[in-house]
């Protein structure tokens, strides 16, 4: 069998028949995980054809505290550079869905993480500030670790300015969906990510705060099953559904004409 035409399902663990994932747009077709998803790809399956017209792409991250790890900060952005074809986790800009024009931000979470950054968070406020003066729908897409820790406080003051832009959008009276996605934890989950007048997941989506093995650290018990999954969380009221990605444009653009 020439290499190449098969990959193992991370969900169910069989092999499956690689094109037939990709069909699927990434999900596996025995037991329907889905797998992550690039952002310029993403794009691609929600959006009209050639109606994607990119902004900031031109904001790159900067190293305020020098800070260094196992590498230095501008050599770690280099490399995840390098390795997605990206300048940073998020890709924003203006879009169509069956013809009604929006602003979307999807991010990416091969790049650090998906962590939130400086960067991320002005191009996320930028993003919000065009749906709130063109009054057009915003829809963004989240993949993320949280905050980016070598950022330190920087990272996490774009919690605030990213809500603060939200506020506004919603006092202007805009529509924000949000999309959360495999996975959506920390920084981002308690920011913009759950401040969405309709919230939507993926199945079986890691969506929560702090890890599961933290949070039984700390309290010394179990965790209910599924705990931290889209359909606990949609089963607790959080979400307000889970909608799988073949199923995923056509329910943003019913939302998008029921309420404009």
């Amino acid at each position: 069998m020439p290499d190449g035409l098969w990959m193992k399902c991370e969900g169910c663990e069989k092999p499956v028949f690689k094109k037939a994932v990709e069909d699927r747009l990434h999900v596996c077709p025995e037991c329907s995980y889905h797998f992550k998803l690039p952002a310029r790809l993403r794009l691609a399956t929600l959006l009209d054809p050639d109606s994607f017209v990119e902004r900031d792409a031109n904001l790159l991250p900067a190293n305020p505290l020098n800070f260094a790890d196992q590498m230095p900060y501008p050599e770690r952005i280099a490399k995840h550079q390098a390795g997605s074809g990206l300048t940073e986790a998020i890709v924003v800009g203006e879009g169509r869905i069956l013809g009604r024009p929006l602003a979307i931000g999807v991010m990416d979470s091969a790049f650090m993480g998906g962590s939130m950054g400086s960067v991320v968070g002005e191009k996320v406020t930028r993003i919000v500030e065009l749906a709130t003066d063109k009054r057009w729908p915003l829809v963004i897409v989240c993949a993320s670790g949280g905050a980016r820790m070598q950022e330190g406080i920087l990272s996490l003051m774009q919690l605030s300015k990213t809500s603060s832009a939200l506020a506004r959008l919603h006092a202007a009276g805009g529509l924000y969906i949000s999309v959360m996605t495999n996975p959506t934890t920390a920084g981002v989950l308690a920011s913009f990510a759950t401040l969405a007048d309709v919230i939507i997941a993926e199945p079986k989506a890691l969506i929560g705060f702090t890890g599961p093995r933290v949070i039984k650290e700390t309290i010394k018990k179990s965790l209910p099953p599924g705990f931290q999954t889209s359909e606990f969380l949609l089963e607790h009221g959080f979400l307000d559904r889970i909608v799988s990605r073949e199923n995923l444009r056509d329910e943003i653009a019913k939302i998008i004409e029921y309420c404009q």
